[in-house]
């Protein structure tokens, strides 16, 4: 994995805390599925450019860090999800269920790492509607693309 020397600043993310929020997400679908995610390279991504796919869970944070977290998914990972872990039912309801259940699960474990300053809202969940999720424009957004059987989705970490 490459880290750019450019991340690293007073209200930046650092690479100690990216690996936490990618051990995370690792954590959770090996958890799940007893199959981790491949992780690509996290990367910066643009204020108006950030990816958003079918369904989205997303975490407002607050306290001593700022900003959100929010998951990203196509529909077909999301029930192949349910389905791999005994759920027949994949119905848009139990899809936008598990998106925000994922990201709040991400963002509660991360909770643990930063401490209990981190303060995460309930999650927001949002299908297909990329205008609703607002990233604060002055925070940097990492972007860590994963891959699950060979489905593609996100993570999206914009704290300060």
């Amino acid at each position: 994995m490459q880290w750019k020397n450019y991340w690293e600043g007073p209200d930046i993310m650092d690479e100690q805390e990216l690996r936490i929020f990618i051990d995370i997400v690792s954590q959770y679908f090996e958890n799940q599925t007893g199959r981790p995610p491949e992780i690509g390279s996290p990367y910066l991504g643009d204020h108006s450019e950030l990816p958003i796919y079918e369904f989205t869970g997303v975490i407002g944070i607050s306290g001593t860090r700022q900003g959100c977290v929010y998951f990203t998914a196509h529909r077909d990972l999301l029930r192949q999800l349910l389905l791999h872990v005994g759920e027949p039912d994949v119905s848009d309801k139990n899809l936008k269920d598990l998106v925000g259940e994922i990201a709040n699960t991400i963002s509660g474990n991360a909770r643990r790492h930063f401490g209990p300053d981190f303060m995460i809202s309930v999650p927001v969940v949002v299908a297909g509607n990329a205008d609703s999720i607002q990233v604060p424009r002055n925070v940097k957004a990492y972007i860590l693309p994963l891959r699950w059987h060979k489905m593609d989705a996100v993570l999206v970490a914009s704290l300060q």
